[in-house]
C-alpha cells in the first residue's frame, strides 16, 4: 500500500513539476531598411534560418536548411506578412505587413516611384525590378497600379530564383 501511495505521490509531484509557465517569445518590431536591404538592422536576404529564429522568436513557421519544401528552407512571419527564403536569398513583404519600412513604399502609385527609385532595370504589366546597391528590389502592382508586394535579394535580376 505504501508503495501504491509513494507511486501516485512522485506522479502527481512530477505532473505539477512539469506544468511550469511557458513564455511567449517577445517579438520586436519589424524594420526594415529597403535601401539598404537589412531587417531589424542586422537580418540580410542571405542570413541563416537560426539567426533569423534567434533574432526574432516570434516566427509562425519554418523551413530548416535540407528540406524539400517546394520554396526550400525559410522562416516566416505569417502574422506580420513578412517571409525569409533563406534558400533563394531573399524577403517578402506582403500587402498586410505590421512593421516600418525605410521608405513607406506600399501603397504608393507606380508613378510616384521614379523620384525614390529611378528607373527600374527590368519593367513588366504588374511589376518592376529595380536594381539596388545589395541586389534587387521587387515591386508588385495591383489593379490600381499602386505597390502591394515588395520583394528584395542579394541576386542580380538575371539569377534570383522566386517561389511561385
Amino acid at each position: 500500500m505504501k508503495i501504491i501511495i509513494t507511486t501516485l505521490s512522485a506522479l502527481l509531484l512530477f505532473a505539477v513539476a512539469s506544468a511550469q509557465l511557458k513564455i511567449t517569445p517577445k517579438c520586436p518590431a519589424i524594420e526594415i531598411n529597403i535601401l539598404d536591404g537589412i531587417v531589424n538592422g542586422n537580418i540580410l536576404p542571405t542570413s541563416t534560418v537560426g539567426f533569423i529564429k534567434n533574432t526574432l522568436p516570434c516566427f509562425t513557421s519554418f523551413e530548416d536548411e535540407g528540406t524539400t519544401a517546394k520554396c526550400g528552407a525559410g522562416v516566416f512571419y505569417k502574422d506580420k506578412d513578412v517571409y525569409f527564403y533563406t534558400t533563394r536569398d531573399y524577403i517578402e513583404i506582403g500587402p498586410n505587413f505590421k512593421g516600418k519600412l525605410s521608405v513607406p513604399l506600399m501603397g504608393l502609385p507606380r508613378n510616384s516611384l521614379f523620384k525614390i527609385l529611378g528607373s527600374p532595370q527590368i519593367k513588366d504589366v504588374s511589376w518592376d525590378a529595380f536594381q539596388t546597391s545589395y541586389g534587387i528590389l521587387i515591386l508588385y502592382y495591383n489593379k490600381e497600379s499602386k505597390v502591394y508586394k515588395i520583394q528584395f535579394s542579394t541576386q542580380s535580376a538575371s539569377s534570383i530564383k522566386l517561389c511561385e
